[in-house]
């Protein structure tokens, strides 16, 4: 079995092939995230500590969290599940996946160096690979440099230098998000100012309407009063015209 071991601090990662099963034997019924101590690898191996981040079977299947056998099942996978892809919305396809728990089938193995041991190792623990980009939030870059609010972020963006032949080297540097500027602080200000401003126009136009509805109001009570009076002098004039 090949175990892919990866060193997060350094940025390492190498694929080592164990031909004797005794060795890796120990992975066995262990489940993704669990630890596992890395003695049975060897002297060099001692103190060292294992997480298991996953690995694949013979046949290319991957493991996924959450299955908890050591075989192939079929599942009804959806958008977002692991190892599909959906081609249209709302699409759900049944495909194979391999269960969390390690088993013999698998050819690599995925483990991630959670504790350092005594012995360096070849290529994973000795050597250091920089970050290709750096950080792009503000205030992950504030972290990163140990910065106070009064500093400029833009000065410690990290940036990467582009050398290609017969033209003249150049720098790629990321847009900074979430960077607080006086012409940010001012959109911000005027956004408010104009939020201010149409709440106070729409309780003006309420007011005014209200005013609107009280006088028609009025209006069609006073008209609805006289046409009142008018019949009520009507019916008096006939009923005495009557009587004479």
């Amino acid at each position: 079995m090949k175990l892919n071991i990866s060193y997060p601090p350094n940025g390492t990662q190498k694929t080592i092939n164990f031909d004797n099963e005794a060795l890796v034997r120990p992975f066995y019924d262990k489940r993704i995230s669990q630890e596992v101590t890395g003695d049975c690898l060897g002297d060099e191996w001692k103190g060292y500590v294992f997480r298991i981040s996953g690995g694949n079977d013979k046949q290319g299947f991957c493991m996924t969290q959450g299955v908890l056998t050591n075989k192939r099942v079929r599942l009804l996978l959806a958008l977002g599940a692991k190892g599909y892809r959906p081609r249209r919305t709302g699409e759900r396809k049944r495909k194979s996946v391999r269960g969390c728990i390690v088993d013999s089938d698998l050819s690599v193995l995925d483990l991630v160096i959670v504790k350092k041991g005594e012995k360096d190792i070849a290529g994973i623990t000795d050597t250091t690979n920089p970050r290709r980009l750096g950080p792009k939030r503000a205030n992950r870059i504030r972290k990163l440099f140990n910065l106070g609010k009064e500093d400029d972020v833009r000065k410690y963006v990290i940036r990467r230098k582009i050398t290609k032949e017969g033209k003249k080297d150049t720098f790629k540097s990321p847009r900074i998000q979430r960077l607080v500027t006086p012409q940010r602080i001012q959109r911000k200000r005027a956004e408010r100012s104009a939020r201010k401003a149409r709440a106070t126009r729409r309780k003006d136009l309420q007011t005014e309407y209200a005013k609107i509805l009280a006088k028609r109001q009025k209006e069609r009570s006073e008209a609805r009063h006289q046409l009142h009076q008018k019949r009520r002098t009507s019916s008096t004039r006939k009923s005495e015209s009557e009587a004479k």
